[in-house]
């Protein structure tokens, strides 16, 4: 299996090699050469295996350079009753008319990135070691991205974290999680500015070659393949979970700010796992739901970016969306260059010819929007009629689910994170805390470790070059 730009950039690469590398040197991101399709025969045997099991066969499709041994050996790793809480690793709860909640948040940050983050942190840590080198991973987080990536990556040997984040606009519990960290090896960094502006400055960062050959910049945001593929392995457990046999349909609802869980499901869709609708949800920040409404996709100011009460989808220029809007061009390197690299860097925004609107459909997205409101009363509702508390991401792609059910067809609905992280909405909602595991009670009380500093590139490479 090889790897190619979005771009255009038509040198194919291994897996190993765009693990370490981010985006594309032409500035796209990497997709494989073609999506491993998914028999009725591979659907049945997959069907029984555990959740390690499942991430090893649908690893193995997409990575032929690391040792199948060695790559079944780093799932065994990573998937573990002790890391993530249960045996089934991602358990499905039953929230009525065949609706379905699918637990993502039990590892060790409490947010569905851990997923992808713990197999990540052990998937650099045995390629750099194999290869006798380090790395400095550059990253950009809007609240748990970030978390994810200093749990799995503290410690790790030959791997240092710079993590970018906006500064105030992360709930108290998700900066306590970042900047409670006191290892050597993690760096936080509290940006002027919103997400955007933190994420722009890594792909800045990435798009210097030199710089990121000199300082070897690597990085953890779902433009890393490895990480969108983790998170593939997930659609297809909850699709076993939801069924009985192969010939049903199932549809996700997925809360989406930077296209990335999405994106898993698609390219699960494309690999032939039978989903009917991937249900996209945005809060108050609807650019995504604004394209696959009307075919526009314009990205918003700093100033137009609504600061929300569920603030890891505050988010208004979709990092992933690149790699849909290739596939939906039929692959087109260099129209999707002139959209992206073009006409959203110069104009902002861009639309699709009402043909390639047209063809949406049959990718099977739809969308929907939810509201400060609506968040409130879905975590109310589902507290009682279901005895469940559920976080304000996740109640979003619920709200949006709901409205888009099909008979016969279970909707699974993606858990984003648990509620303890955004307290201050589910006391408005319940009038009551969330609960919170023992290893994090009282986490907002100690002493933190992070630098304020402006959005600025080159005042970012600077701290870089003298900590790395």
């Amino acid at each position: 299996m090889k790897y190619i730009s979005t771009r255009g950039d038509k040198t194919e690469r291994g897996f190993s090699e765009i693990l370490l590398e981010g985006l594309a040197p032409d500035g796209g991101l990497y997709l494989p050469t073609h999506y491993p399709p998914i028999n009725n025969a591979t659907l049945t045997r997959w069907r029984g295996l555990s959740y390690a099991e499942l991430a090893f066969e649908i690893l193995a499709l997409y990575i032929d350079d690391i040792p199948r041994a060695d790559l079944k050996a780093l799932a065994n790793k990573t998937y573990t009753e002790a890391v993530f809480g249960t045996p089934q690793i991602t358990p499905l709860k039953g929230l009525g008319e065949g609706v379905w909640l699918q637990a993502l948040s039990n590892g060790p940050t409490l947010a569905f990135k851990d997923m992808a983050m713990q197999l990540l942190g052990n998937l650099f840590e045995y390629e750099l070691a194999r290869r006798g080198q380090t790395l400095n991973i550059l990253g950009a987080t809007s609240g748990d991205t970030g978390s994810a990536a200093e749990y799995a990556m503290r410690g790790k040997h030959g791997v240092n974290v710079f993590m970018l984040s906006p500064k105030g606009r992360m709930s108290p519990f998700q900066q306590a999680q970042m900047f409670s960290l006191q290892d050597a090896n993690i760096h936080n960094i509290a940006v002027e500015g919103v997400f955007d502006d933190c994420q722009d400055i890594v792909k800045a960062v990435s798009n210097d070659l030199e710089f990121k050959r000199r300082y070897r910049i690597g990085t953890v945001n779902s433009i890393n393949w490895a990480r969108l593929l983790a998170q593939v392995v997930y659609y297809f457990a909850g699709y076993f979970a939801a069924t009985k046999t192969n010939g049903e349909t199932v549809s996700f609802a997925v809360p989406s700010g930077n296209f990335g869980n999405i994106c898993a499901g698609h390219v699960a869709r494309m690999m032939g796992l039978p989903i009917k609708r991937l249900v996209l949800a945005t809060n108050e920040n609807n650019v995504l739901d604004e394209f696959f409404r009307t075919g526009t996709y314009r990205v918003r100011s700093s100033a137009e970016t609504h600061e929300t009460s569920s603030p890891s989808m505050d988010i208004s220029k979709a990092s992933n969306f690149e790699r849909f809007v290739f596939d939906l061009l039929g692959r087109d390197a260099a129209r999707t260059a002139q959209l992206f690299k073009h006409d959203v860097e110069k104009q902002g925004a861009f639309t699709v010819t009402p043909d390639e609107f047209a063809r949406i459909a049959s990718f099977g997205f739809v969308s929907g929007s939810s509201s400060h409101a609506d968040r409130v009363a879905t975590i109310r509702e589902t507290d009682q009629r279901f005895a469940t508390v559920i976080d304000t991401h996740t109640a979003d792609g619920l709200k949006v689910g709901r409205e888009h059910l099909d008979p016969g067809v279970p909707m699974i609905v993606l858990e984003t994170a648990l509620p303890a992280k955004f307290a201050a909405t589910i006391v408005e909602a319940l009038g009551r805390e969330p609960g919170r595991p023992a290893a994090m009670v009282g986490i907002e009380a100690l002493p933190k470790r992070f630098i304020v500093m402006p959005a600025d590139v080159q005042k970012v490479k600077a701290f870089i070059t003298e900590h790395a």
